[in-house]
């Protein structure tokens, strides 16, 4: 019952975290409520195993133990794809603020030159 008890309270900081958590572009009201659905889906699964394993033999899967373990395999999957583009955005992002960060320097040092020549 101790486990239980802590599995469920984990599953809601996580919920928890996910609905308060600051309010990013990329935080979607879809992706918010796959978390709940998620949540709510773990905290089914952990009060009431039996019921997954039925839902689990309703949709052809042998055992409960395992559809978790597929569901939890193609949400981890999504998961990494999503990280993936996010880290490509980012990685695109700072090529170009670099860029920009070379020209205007390129220009500032050629003004600071032209400066220096003038005085001489």
């Amino acid at each position: 019952m101790i486990v239980k008890i802590l599995l469920i309270a984990s599953v809601l900081v996580v919920a928890w975290w996910l609905l308060r958590g600051p309010g990013r572009g990329g935080r979607l009201a879809a992706t918010r409520l796959a978390g709940l659905f998620l949540a709510g889906g773990a905290v089914v699964a952990i009060l009431a195993p039996n019921a997954v394993t039925r839902v689990a033999n309703f949709v052809g899967v042998g055992r409960g133990a395992d559809l978790v373990l597929y569901v939890l395999v193609v949400v981890f999957t999504f998961v990494c794809l999503g990280q993936y583009q996010q880290f490509r955005r980012l990685e695109e992002k700072l090529a170009r603020l670099t860029r920009a960060h070379a020209l205007l320097e390129h220009e500032v040092e050629g003004r600071h030159d032209s400066a220096v020549g003038r005085d001489r």
